[in-house]
């Protein structure tokens, strides 16, 4: 089912976000909430912030090194199945942790996200070749099949000017050459991939516009169409 849209203003700060006296709030037991989006969506701040709120137990992408990264930047084309597997399998051990817990958790970019946007990406981009990508899409569509599917996936939404803005603040050294017509062709996939999603309850965040962080109203929102959502998927 689709869900509502909210929206996220600019690149707030999570320190700025005034302190809660309150407990937190609740989603349940063993709710999984994966957040999805673009590069400088606001994923992991809203992965931080909602972690805190509902007492959820982060998961955020695996830090770990991709060992095939050096050899497909010199060759995209000889190294992007290599290099598009490992991240798979980093990404399926992730979800068997967090299957395994009983705890509510939240996820930062999910496994279907470096299939259906990254790989993809680089399929169309002719990075990679059709036996490569075949091979890559079924391994990919057997695993999603054993894999417990989220209870609520959130879609964090903006323009790729907000986007620019967001990766020039944060100022990662690896993210500043980033061209614009990359981050459009992500958006256009991600937007694609998200009209087919059906494995759960949905919501689409529009960051450019709700500031959840400062502004009390509209964190109270995004806190009711979330645990509406989420009591739908019950």
């Amino acid at each position: 089912m689709r869900g509502p849209r909210l929206g996220y203003g600019g690149p707030a700060l999570l320190d700025a976000t005034p302190a809660d006296p309150r407990p937190p709030r609740s989603l349940g037991p063993r709710r999984f909430i994966a957040v999805a989006g673009n590069i400088g969506a606001g994923k992991s701040t809203l992965v931080d912030f909602l972690s805190r709120q509902y007492g959820l137990r982060p998961y955020f992408e695996p830090n770990e090194t991709n060992p095939y990264l050096k050899d497909f930047y010199g060759d995209m084309k000889a190294w992007a199945f290599h290099s598009q597997l490992y991240f798979l399998s980093a990404k399926l051990r992730l979800h068997q942790a967090l299957a395994n817990v009983e705890d509510a958790v939240i996820q930062d970019r999910t496994i279907y996200e470096d299939a259906e946007i990254f790989a993809e990406n680089l399929y169309r981009q002719r990075k990679m070749s059709k036996r490569d990508y075949e091979t890559y899409r079924g391994l990919y569509e057997a695993i999603i099949q054993e894999l417990r599917p989220p209870t609520l996936m959130i879609y964090l939404k903006c323009g790729v000017g907000t986007l620019r803005k967001r990766i020039a603040l944060r100022g990662r050294p690896e993210e500043q050459a980033i061209p614009r017509t990359y981050l459009v062709r992500l958006q256009a996939l991600y937007d694609e991939w998200f009209l087919r999603y059906d494995l759960s309850e949905t919501l689409v965040v529009d960051t450019d516009e709700l500031d959840y962080l400062s502004d009390l109203v509209h964190r109270l929102d995004l806190f009711e169409r979330i645990e509406a959502a989420v009591k739908g998927a019950s």
